[in-house]
């Protein structure tokens, strides 16, 4: 592997675990003026604190059907409860729970040499059903759905439930890197990923697209060129947006008011797509702009940030974020 490729891949995961860990304490802040008051401009990594002012937590709600699905551990007397941080146990720097699952998938590709399904499966339900293996206190839909499934006896590859959430694309992202030059392999591994915990047409749709954008930058093509490449085909129906008339407009004239900050990939992607082609020379200001927008903003972030690391490599980071981060991803290696 040439030192250019080991950069851009190094880039890409570093870049999925600052995006995300620099938006993890304002996440899901939908009042931009809370998320200002409480934490000022975020530009370095931060502890979240209670009270979370725009948390729905206290709505939200798990109850397992048998003890194989059990997942909240000792996270579940804070489940109905109003104002609490969805990470509140977490430390600046430290990533959320949808890209510490990637690090299993890493492992997984590493010992193998190979994306196994069935691996990573085994190391997916292990870890979930183990107390004590992480600290977050939210587990977002997709694996409550998924365990929910598991406990009722259906079959691991048939346990996820039809999704629209941003936050499964982060899985993705570990498989592209590995597979950079084997675009057919890559796009098929990653799908098949995806629709593990995120299946149906919008996520594939979103997944097809974000493969795309990551195969062309890894392989050398600059970020900017390679998504109007995408604009023009109009292959994708989340791309059809007048981006480029907008690039100079306020980024919350855009997100929001155009593209929701919530998760679903309808809004959230063509959001991506917006910061990556405004910021695409410049990710410090790129992940500093997605994360004081609020909403999924840690999804957002870990997406956005992977296709920045991927186009300019860690040395684009600025150093705090590369030395501040708690647990960064392990390197992927190539065969």
């Amino acid at each position: 592997m040439t030192n250019a490729i080991h950069t851009k891949s190094r880039g890409a995961i570093y870049g999925l675990c600052i995006g995300d860990a620099l938006a993890m304490p304002v996440h899901w802040y939908y009042n931009r003026q809370a998320l200002n008051q409480d934490y000022g401009l975020v530009t370095d990594y931060l502890a979240p604190r209670n009270p979370h002012p725009d948390s729905i937590l206290w709505r939200s709600s798990y109850k397992a059907p048998d003890p194989k699905g059990e997942i909240l551990h000792d996270q579940t007397p804070y489940w109905g409860l109003k104002e609490i941080h969805y990470h509140q146990f977490l430390k600046a720097g430290e990533n959320t729970l949808n890209v510490k699952i990637c690090r299993l998938l890493i492992e997984s590709i590493n010992q193998n040499g190979t994306y196994d399904t069935d691996d990573f499966l085994k190391r997916y339900i292990a870890f979930m059903t183990t107390p004590g293996n992480h600290q977050d206190t939210y587990i977002e839909e997709c694996h409550r759905n998924f365990f929910a499934n598991y406990a009722r006896g259906l079959p691991p590859h048939r346990c996820g439930v039809e999704e629209k959430h941003i936050g499964g694309l982060v899985g993705t992202v570990p498989i592209v890197v590995f597979y950079f030059n084997r675009a057919r392999q890559a796009r098929e591994a990653a799908l098949a990923h995806l629709s593990l915990t995120h299946p149906g047409f919008k996520m594939k749709t979103a997944g097809s697209l974000l493969v795309d954008l990551l195969l062309k930058v890894l392989n050398g093509a600059r970020l900017k060129e390679a998504i109007i490449e995408e604009i023009e085909k109009q292959q994708n129906p989340l791309l059809g947006h007048p981006f480029l008339k907008w690039l100079d407009d306020p980024d919350d004239w855009v997100v929001g008011p155009r593209f929701s900050t919530a998760c679903y990939v309808e809004d959230s992607i063509p959001a991506v797509v917006y910061l990556a082609l405004k910021y695409h020379d410049d990710p410090e200001n790129a992940l500093i702009a997605n994360t004081n927008l609020g909403g999924d903003n840690a999804a957002r972030g870990a997406v956005l940030g992977a296709l920045m690391g991927a186009s300019y490599g860690v040395k684009s980071f600025p150093r705090r974020w590369v030395d501040g981060l708690v647990e960064p991803l392990p390197d992927i290696l190539h065969t």
